[in-house]
């Protein structure tokens, strides 16, 4: 114990030095020392560059070392969170990454294979301090011991599975199994399917991937970042510190309602609407509404436009050939509307040019091309043209378009229709409504022509800006010697305008993960789903969209799938995009959920599946889940069981339905209904499809008989400990 003790310390005290070494760089670049664009690029590169080595520093300060493997030829490495070396010549490794390929016997060595190690030791610290170790020796042959041998094995595992939760989801990186390492390190390609039952750690699997591929692919994933994409916000703050805990903290965490840039979707609706919007047939529908937006005045009743030289007529046939021509350049609806502009112009303009130039005598028109440019130009900047091409094209915003088809929808079964139908400006936009924002901007498209002007003129203005730096340049260059040339080279020698006016555009310095979070079109190197199961068909579009090399991880269980727009099943989801090319993996064995409650909940599905197999769990704890029937007093009756439930360490979760909150939080210091969940306090009261992908050392469920079955299934198998039950109306009958 003393000697590794004495090896942590020194692990720490390099930890200490790189920390500080780190801060004094940010500090010492944040100090002006010039104001040219180099200075500032190189202050702005190095101080992101120390400021993210300082965070991924302090994030694995605690249980820094967690392992040991000596190996037959007398080596011995130690395992960590991060790679530590010394600071001589050699760069001597004096901690191994738990991801370099040296440290994977750690995690797959067997008696049976012990892949060339002796022994597997695992040190158990808090904060700075070793508290305990665990042997295993792999080596049968091997006579030494030590005072730490674990017989089984399991030791460390069975003492994290049981340890008390704290809210917040911490890394397996000490307990990582074999059937879990396998799935972590799978090569980086393709779609993984990762699926498992409650307690399989599949949550846990896809993070440490995560953080794999950053360590594998650190160039690429660097460039293009990772995205994880997370059921509610409750669980991405669950989750929140696993990945900065192994050194990674430039990934980006979203939840369906924060993939459109600009868009916060906090708004609530039926499942009934969420079903609808979620649907396949909402692709078609909205490309034919955007279809309908592009209109053709009535026959007979055309446009007229006024101009000085008499007015022009707009008719049916005019705009009929113009809408035809733009959509034929396939374009998005506002990139195409100048083809549909530029039609109408020339058609106008051949109006103009026959009324004026036209011989009478049937010869060729006398206007030259010069006059018929001319008249172009007058069409083309006349206002009243301008007013009818938008009242016939008009450009549209995802927002603004999204909100008028909502308002009246069409293309849909009429029980979609009024599920989906909502008043413009009546409430926030709902989760089910971004992927219908990001497919309008797909059918849309950026109308950024006044940006890009913008940009251009800015870009022109520098030039200029550039060029008038330059000729000062040259007017005050000084001829000392008349008879030849000067060998000091002037700013004007070696360099021109252009390239002078680039040195001086400000460049973007956020990190990939920011910038990705604000451009809709981002293509990421890597995108994982968890509770895969739950997206609907609309928001397969979106985030297929933003993975253009279909390079993903999907997590979850189709048996929990609990929205009415979740497709549930694997094939359904990938087949459109990929066919059959992923590759499906199974995570058998449940850590979490003790064996006397995962039966319980396993009978819940085996009332509707007879031949439903839980994944097998690990422990049982002697505790029997219990029922209580409340009476006419549910909430006195729920604050009693709270009362015996609350553990002196750890976490309760009181999960009932939405519509009971109220009631049921009344007589329950401390715990509001309607409120955000704060996961970190003792007692947090949520609704089932809350709970999905979270623990608790204890779970009360509360009338399930109002849950449907994959909630109820979910609720169910959420607990580490204890679980109890209180209703006042009967129980389903898989729970008598």
């Amino acid at each position: 114990m003393q000697k590794e003790q004495a090896y942590v310390d020194r692990l720490h005290h390099r930890v200490d030095v790189l920390r500080g070494v780190a801060s004094r760089s940010v500090e010492d670049a944040l100090t002006p020392v010039g104001t040219g664009l180099q200075a500032r690029l190189e202050r702005d590169v190095l101080v992101a560059e120390r400021s993210g080595l300082l965070a991924a520093l302090d994030a694995v300060d605690g249980s820094l070392c967690f392992g040991r493997i000596d190996l037959a030829d007398g080596a011995t490495h130690h395992i960590g969170r991060i790679g530590i070396r010394e600071d001589d010549t050699e760069h001597t490794p004096l901690l191994i990454d738990w991801r370099a390929p040296v440290a994977r016997p750690f995690y797959l060595a067997t008696g049976h294979t012990p892949m060339g190690l002796r022994r597997r030791r695992h040190l158990t610290t808090e904060g700075r301090v070793v508290t305990e170790l665990h042997d295993e020796i792999l080596d049968v042959g091997d006579q030494e011991r030590t005072g730490f041998e674990d017989p089984s094995g399991d030791a460390v595992l069975l003492a994290a599975v049981s340890s008390a939760r704290t809210g917040r989801m911490g890394d397996i990186v000490r307990t990582i199994q074999a059937e879990q390492d396998r799935i972590i390190r799978a090569p980086h390609r393709g779609v993984l399917v990762v699926e498992g039952g409650p307690g399989t750690g599949k949550t846990a699997v896809a993070l440490h991937r995560a953080a794999f591929l950053l360590y594998e692919h650190r160039e690429l994933l660097a460039k293009r970042a990772v995205l994880i994409v997370g059921p509610n916000p409750a669980f991405l703050r669950y989750i929140g510190e696993v990945l900065p805990a192994l050194g990674e903290t430039g990934v980006l965490l979203a939840t369906q309602a924060e993939l459109f840039p600009g868009v916060h979707a906090r708004g609530t609706e039926t499942p009934r609407a969420a079903a609808a919007k979620g649907g396949e047939h909402m692709a078609e529908a909205l490309a034919l509404a955007v279809r309908d937006r592009q209109r053709l005045p009535e026959p007979g009743d055309p446009i007229v436009v006024p101009h000085d030289d008499g007015d022009l007529v707009l008719d049916w046939e005019i705009a009929y050939e113009a809408r035809q021509a733009a959509r034929d350049t396939r374009l998005p609806h506002n990139l195409a509307r100048p083809h549909f502009a530029f039609r109408i112009i020339d058609a106008l303009t051949a109006q103009l040019v026959e009324r004026i130039g036209a011989d009478p005598y049937g010869g060729p028109n006398f206007l030259g091309p010069d006059d018929i440019a001319q008249l172009g130009k007058s069409v083309a900047v006349s206002g009243e043209v301008h007013a009818a091409v938008d009242e016939l094209w008009p450009v549209l915003t995802p927002e603004g378009f999204l909100a008028d088809y909502l308002a009246e929808p069409l293309y849909l079964p009429d029980e979609d229709a009024e599920a989906v139908r909502r008043t413009p400006g009546d409430g926030e936009w709902t989760p089910s409504d971004v992927p219908l924002l990001d497919e309008a901007a797909e059918l849309l498209g950026a109308d950024d022509s006044a940006e890009r002007a913008a940009a251009e003129a800015g870009r022109q203005e520098r030039i200029a800006y550039a060029q008038g730096v330059l000729e000062l340049s040259r007017g005050s260059e000084t001829f000392e010697f008349e008879d030849e040339e000067s060998e000091t080279l002037a700013a004007h020698d070696i360099i021109d305008a252009e390239r002078m006016a680039e040195r001086h555009e400000e460049a973007d310095h956020r990190s990939a993960a920011e910038r990705a979070a604000a451009d809709r079109t981002w293509a990421f190197g890597h995108i994982i789903v968890d509770e895969a199961q739950e997206l609907s068909p609309m928001a397969w579009r979106l985030l297929m969209r933003r993975s253009p090399t279909r390079s993903l991880t999907l997590v979850g269980d189709p048996a929990q799938t609990s929205e009415e727009a979740g497709v549930g099943s694997w094939g359904p989801i990938l087949e459109p995009y990929v066919g059959d090319r992923y590759e499906h993996v199974r995570l058998g064995v449940n850590y979490r959920t003790p064996a006397e409650i995962m039966e319980l909940a396993a009978r819940v599905l085996r009332a509707e599946d007879p031949s439903f197999e839980p994944p097998g769990s690990v422990r049982s704890t002697g505790e029997v889940p219990w029922t209580r029937d409340a009476g006419a007093d549910l909430a006195g009756a729920v604050a009693r069981a709270v009362a015996e439930l609350t553990p002196a360490e750890g976490r309760l979760a009181v999960i009932a339905p939405l519509a009971l909150h109220e009631e049921i939080a009344a007589p329950l210091d401390g715990v509001e209904a309607g409120a955000e969940p704060d996961l970190t306090r003792p007692v947090v009261l949520i609704a089932p499809r809350q709970a999905k992908g979270l623990e608790f050392d204890h779970v009360l469920v509360v009338e399930p008989a109002r849950f449907g079955t994959s909630d109820l299934y979910v609720a169910l198998t959420r607990a580490t400990q204890r679980l109890g039950i209180v209703h006042r109306e009967p129980l389903p009958e898989a729970l008598r």
